[in-house]
């Protein structure tokens, strides 16, 4: 049987998650989300706020200066790569603690 190496299912995991993420989010509904359809079905739609983040240039799953579809479909990819850089430093952060720990237990 042959073995896959850790970097092969990790960079195709990577790939499909991007493919993903650009993909499902060019595909997606202009109708509101579930939490903005449930507050107008109750009546406290009025209460809502303007997030500081709302001129942000990935304000409401679009990217700025990108026009029609392409623009949710980007903005799911810098989604996604923006996740893919957090976790990892926070992973290298962690290994780091570890180690540095381990070296000053001995």
């Amino acid at each position: 049987m042959r073995t896959v190496s850790t970097r092969t299912v990790l960079v195709v995991g990577l790939l499909v998650a991007l493919v993903l993420a650009g993909v499902v989010s060019y595909y997606a509904s202009a109708s509101p989300d579930g939490l903005n359809r449930v507050a107008g079905d109750l009546g406290f739609a009025s209460a809502e706020q303007a997030s500081a983040a709302q001129d942000g240039p990935l304000a409401g799953y679009e990217t700025v200066g990108v026009d029609g579809r392409l623009s949710g479909g980007l903005a799911g990819v810098i989604g996604c790569l923006v996740v893919l850089a957090s976790t990892t430093g926070l992973m290298l952060l962690r290994r780091r603690s570890a180690q540095q720990t381990s070296v000053g237990s001995e």
